[in-house]
């Protein structure tokens, strides 16, 4: 079994009318999800606004989320950042509430070469030997690749134990599961290519789509797993559309639109984010009152 389970919820973080985090509203929003098929909520990360989040705000929002979900998800920390000491004082922070994991985003802006990658990853995990980690290749936000070379040596280091990988490569994803030990977990990055990573050797997804159909994703992979690919597959092309949509202009826009049409109040999104537009909105209203989700 995955060390974070199967679906994992790349959370979002909800506003009040002010800006300000709801915390409130968050609580609620973590108990649903770990009810409806998400064993891991991913708090803090991309879809989570983290660019537009302090610290405080960030260290909050993980006890919050972990007081409220009580063993029932695992739940891991969004500490990577582009400054190699920031991560490393954000991650030892958030082990030392107790959380079950974090998530590294490749470092964004800087673009370092592939050694400086590796010796950034391996000096998190080094100060933070109690928590373990999920690399983050996402190059279409951090405009650099995390190659499968270097994800095979960062692989060896003990508490670096899963990747999630949203290149939209699959070759890379084959290259990564033929090079590394069977226990070291791949994660789909992006929803609509969680079932061909699958095939190729992952063991699920970090998902945008579970906050609204965490229990047919679980039902996907678990088909999957115990060889009935047709289902799997149906169950894919099933919500083929759905992904499509909470992609069709800047995550976490749409999901959150799509939240609010489901009457959870997860407000507004933090500048240089916008709200969703009309077009957008009507969109997602077709796709979801086409899988009974309104």
């Amino acid at each position: 079994m995955a060390r974070f389970g199967r679906v994992l919820t790349a959370m979002v973080t909800p506003f009040d009318q002010e800006g300000h985090v709801n915390y409130v509203v968050a609580e609620a929003l973590a108990i649903h999800l770990a009810k409806n098929g998400t064993d891991t909520l991913v708090v803090c990360g991309t879809t989570g606004e983290s660019p537009t989040l302090t610290w405080d705000e960030e260290y909050e929002l993980f006890q919050v989320v972990k007081k409220a979900v009580q063993g029932q998800a695992k739940v891991m920390a969004g500490t990577g950042s582009n400054s190699t000491r920031e991560a490393i004082a954000a991650t030892q922070k958030a082990a030392k509430l107790g959380l079950d994991g974090s998530l590294q985003v490749v470092p964004y802006y800087n673009k370092p070469p592939q050694e400086g990658l590796y010796q950034h990853f391996r000096a998190i995990a080094e100060a933070t030997p109690e928590m373990p980690l999920m690399l983050y290749n996402v190059p279409g936000r951090t405009s650099q690749n995390l190659a499968p070379e270097t994800v095979v040596r960062l692989a060896e280091v003990s508490n670096i134990v899963a990747i999630k990988e949203a290149s939209g490569n699959l070759d890379q994803v084959s290259q990564i599961r033929r090079s590394t030990p069977p226990t070291f977990d791949i994660y789909s990055g992006d929803d609509s290519l969680t079932l061909p990573i699958l095939s190729v050797g992952g063991c699920g997804v970090v998902s945008v789509a579970s906050h609204l159909v965490g229990n047919q994703l679980q039902q996907m992979v678990q088909a999957h797993s115990s060889g009935n690919v047709l289902e799997a597959s149906k169950i894919h092309l099933e919500l083929l559309p759905l992904f499509k949509a909470l992609f069709v202009t800047t995550n976490p826009i749409p999901v959150k639109a799509a939240l609010q049409l489901q009457g959870w109040q997860v407000g507004t999104l933090r500048s240089p984010l916008c709200e969703a537009s009309d077009s957008v909105v009507a969109t997602l209203k077709t796709v979801m009152a086409e899988l009974s989700l309104l």
